[in-house]
């Protein structure tokens, strides 16, 4: 069985030998956090593929944020650049959720965490907490949050 890490260092080597630059240098610095990861604890150890996720999910978000700083400062290159770096990255994230699917999920936890006795404002917590098993990778926190506080204030 492939690993998620060892499918991205072939996927780098195979954009190396088709000089695809944009390509090899985001796997490359993707790859680089997923190490550093290991490296980080007292000891050298193997990140599940879950890890591995985790850590795309905050490389590919890093270049969100980053294309839209650039856009914002009117540097519009360094912005695509980004934003194709992070294009890269999506390709090995789970597919992300529409409005509705995670309108859905969260209406689902709001119901459970009702029945669990957490109610207004105040189930903010309980809700996340169910819901965020559920959405696991396919959306980000603060979209997930949001969705949360719009389904509790209505």
């Amino acid at each position: 069985m492939t690993t998620l890490k060892s499918k991205l260092q072939d996927d780098l080597n195979t954009a190396i030998k088709e000089r695809d630059e944009l390509r090899s240098s985001t796997l490359r610095l993707t790859l680089a956090a997923i190490t550093k990861e290991e490296v980080a604890g007292k000891e050298k150890r193997e990140l599940s593929d879950d890890e591995v996720l985790k850590v795309i999910t905050r490389e590919a978000k890093k270049r969100r944020e980053a294309a839209e700083a650039f856009a914002q400062g009117g540097r519009a290159e360094q912005a695509e650049r980004e934003k194709a770096e992070g294009e890269v990255l999506a390709a090995y994230l789970p597919q992300q959720l529409t409005d509705a699917e995670l309108e859905e999920l969260v209406a689902q936890a709001v119901a459970e965490a009702k029945a669990g006795g957490a109610e207004g404002p105040k189930a903010m917590g309980a809700v996340m907490k169910i819901v965020n098993p559920k959405v696991a990778g396919r959306a980000e926190g603060g979209r997930v949050a949001a969705a949360v506080k719009k389904a509790l204030a209505g």
